[in-house]
């Protein structure tokens, strides 16, 4: 026998092979797995509650998950910044004191092509579509 194998058995110990009788450390009548009933009598697998539907079954009728990694970005259209003075510059803080949005949303502001910009301003701290960005460059504004 190697030192290896020595060493091993040593440390860590024999195997336990269960059920093989008396003599195998977990040998004999229940072999670990308490007495009577069916987890003592055949392999059960996890989440099986006896016939009656499991709880990971259940999940969708109950009202399914909400995904914890989702980004929360408040959607506001380009004509809605026509409320804002010419010249001033426009910040999605203004947004919710003007009562545009309730509330800052925490992964920020996105601008949305929707009606026309008739003013000059400019905006700080949004994103913005690809249409928004046109209809924002056609009426002389800028993007800061």
């Amino acid at each position: 026998m190697s030192i290896h194998k020595y060493l091993t058995k040593k440390l860590h110990g024999k195997k336990k092979r269960i059920g093989r009788g008396y003599g195998s450390c977990k040998g004999g009548h229940t072999v670990g797995r308490g007495a009577k009933g069916q987890k003592a009598r055949s392999k059960v697998p996890s989440g099986f509650e006896g016939g009656q539907i499991p709880l990971y079954k259940k999940i969708p009728q109950i009202g399914g998950f909400s995904n914890p990694t989702r980004k929360r970005i408040a959607a506001v259209t380009v004509d809605r910044l026509n409320a804002f003075d010419a010249g001033s510059e426009v910040t999605p803080d203004l947004l919710v004191e003007k009562g545009i949005l309730k509330k800052l949303p925490k992964h920020g502001v996105k601008l949305l092509a929707k009606g026309k910009l008739e003013k000059k301003i400019s905006l700080k701290g949004f994103s913005y579509s690809k249409g928004a960005e046109k209809l924002i460059k056609d009426s002389g504004s800028k993007v800061v």
